[in-house]
């Protein structure tokens, strides 16, 4: 059943170097983080693992048979309740075994499900959960690694117990539960530590940095397309769209379908991509997932900080301090370099909810604490505020701030500033007030 996906008909060579990667992680019982920019193909990574008969076959080798891959797409609960979250991945753990035809373990870790399910109770659904691990990993001697695509869109929903509810599962299973998380940036950059401390152990500087291009994908999707639209991409012109593109994946291949919609296919140019909407949209995407200081250094072209010249490079966005996509080049010039000091601009919207600094959605960006910090800042723009007024404000719903030093006030103040500064070393809006506290200038 497996074979009938559209991942099943990749060749087994494609994104060798990621799969590599994740496979010397989970087949020692570790999780891992699998990151990349919008529009790499991080999905279709994951997909190859769980749908891709051949590559498992190279890549996992006897430890095919041992291991069990989960998919579970976080955009499709990205709001919902940790009870829902919990639900939602007991569900694709039965149905992942109902496609891969292991009926003795679907039916086993089926029944479980619905047996929980009918108490309509949070707490014996997860009951339930470690129920059916236990069985899968200890009786059945299966590694399961569950596969969480898309994670970042459940950031801003995500609680210290999801984290808690996974290092019970994965101290049940051992060496045989692991998880890999799809996110477009490493977690340490996206949650707050207090929220991912219970699983922080399994997961820190286990990162497997998905590549800009990869040949045998882009080979297979040219195959696709031409296949579909019984039209030939000639040579030269796959060249000049790979070279456009920087072999991004999606960018590749929606540029392929571009150009077959030319009357006469034998050039291409990067006015031409720019009018294309799906191409502006997938080229939006890169841009909005970017910080403003990171943005700030691809309009200047400078990249004197270290820390975001060598985030831009592992993204595969710059190498030697040039942007690897000129498409991207073009768009940015197109599109901000008029307006790049309308970046400067941070602003709350009480209507949404979001803050913004210029076209940048920096809400979405931000952990829960930095953004009740910012916010509070925001609102209270040109005033000193002490670290007591922010720390009432942003641990306020905790039992008791005593135990809140000013060292992770300060780790906290300086998150944000990584964030909405071009330096923050150097900070132009959120800056200290020596013996005093904070003051902020959007």
């Amino acid at each position: 059943m497996l074979e009938e996906y559209f991942a099943a008909q990749f060749p087994k060579d494609a994104r060798k170097e990621e799969i590599s990667g994740i496979v010397s992680y989970i087949q020692h019982g570790n999780s891992c983080q699998l990151v990349g920019i919008p529009g790499i193909n991080r999905s279709t990574v994951l997909e190859l693992l769980v749908y891709n008969k051949k590559l498992r076959q190279k890549h996992l080798g006897a430890f095919q048979d041992a291991s069990h891959f989960v998919l579970v797409d976080f955009s499709e609960i990205r709001n919902r309740s940790l009870s829902d979250v919990m639900k939602y991945l007991f569900l694709n753990l039965t149905e992942s075994l109902r496609e891969r035809g292991m009926k003795e373990e679907n039916q086993a870790v089926g029944n479980i499900f619905r047996e929980h399910l009918k108490f309509h109770d949070e707490f014996l659904l997860f009951q339930g959960f470690k129920e059916a691990v236990d069985y899968l990993t200890l009786e059945k001697k299966l590694a399961i690694i569950f596969l969480f695509d898309r994670f970042e869109e459940y950031v801003p929903a995500v609680t210290a117990d999801f984290f808690a509810n996974l290092r019970i599962l994965r101290n049940r299973g051992k060496y045989r539960f692991s998880v890999v998380f799809s996110v477009n940036r490493p977690l340490d950059d996206i949650l707050d530590p207090v929220l991912l401390a219970d699983y922080y152990e399994f997961v820190a500087g286990k990162i497997v940095r998905t590549k800009l291009y990869d040949k045998p994908s882009s080979a297979f999707w040219r195959m696709h397309i031409e296949k579909i639209t019984h039209m030939r991409l000639p040579e030269q012109l796959v060249k000049e769209i790979i070279q456009l593109t920087g072999g991004h994946g999606k960018l590749t291949k929606l540029a392929f379908e571009a150009a077959l919609t030319q009357k006469e296919a034998r050039g291409i140019s990067k006015t031409f991509l720019l009018t294309q909407k799906t191409v502006r949209k997938s080229l939006d995407e890169i841009w909005q997932s970017l910080s403003p200081a990171e943005q700030a250094d691809l309009l200047e072209g400078k990249f004197e900080d270290e820390t975001i010249a060598s985030y831009l490079e592992q993204a595969g966005l710059i190498k030697n301090k040039q942007i690897q996509i000129p498409l991207f080049t073009a768009y940015i010039a197109s599109e901000y370099q008029d307006t790049a000091r309308s970046l400067q601009k941070i602003i709350y919207d009480e209507h949404t909810n979001a803050i913004r600094k210029g076209t940048v959605a920096l809400s979405d960006q931000l952990t829960s604490s930095e953004y009740r910090l910012l916010k509070y800042v925001l609102q209270n723009e040109g005033r000193v505020i002490e670290r007591e007024e922010l720390i009432a404000v942003v641990w306020g719903d905790n039992k008791s701030t005593a135990g809140i030093t000013d060292q992770a006030v300060d780790q906290l103040i300086f998150r944000v500033r990584r964030k909405i500064e071009e330096d923050a070393n150097r900070p132009v809006h959120l800056q200290t007030v020596k013996g005093r506290g904070f003051t902020f200038t959007s």
